[in-house]
């Protein structure tokens, strides 16, 4: 009977192992997705910084003329009280 009870469990064991294995293919496939996901992620983040670095800010730009334009002669002496 110690032979057909060796059979059965490796038998056992086999179909055990068999579905492991299957599971360790779909963890590996989304594992491999989200790496893919987050590598897309971080390239399009770089992107967007390199870009805002690169590009002028013309707002900057018309607050100084804003500020240059506005002088204190606006107001007359008379005005003061």
């Amino acid at each position: 009977m110690s032979k057909v009870e060796d059979i059965i469990a490796a038998s056992k064991l086999s179909e055990l192992m068999s579905k492991r294995e299957e599971e360790d293919k779909h963890g590996k496939t989304v594992l491999w997705i989200l790496a893919i996901v987050g590598a897309i992620a971080a390239v399009a983040g770089i992107a967007y910084a390199v870009y805002c670095f690169f590009t002028p800010d013309y707002l900057e730009d018309f607050e100084d003329d804003f500020d240059d334009d506005f002088d204190d002669d606006f107001f007359s002496e008379d005005d003061q009280a």
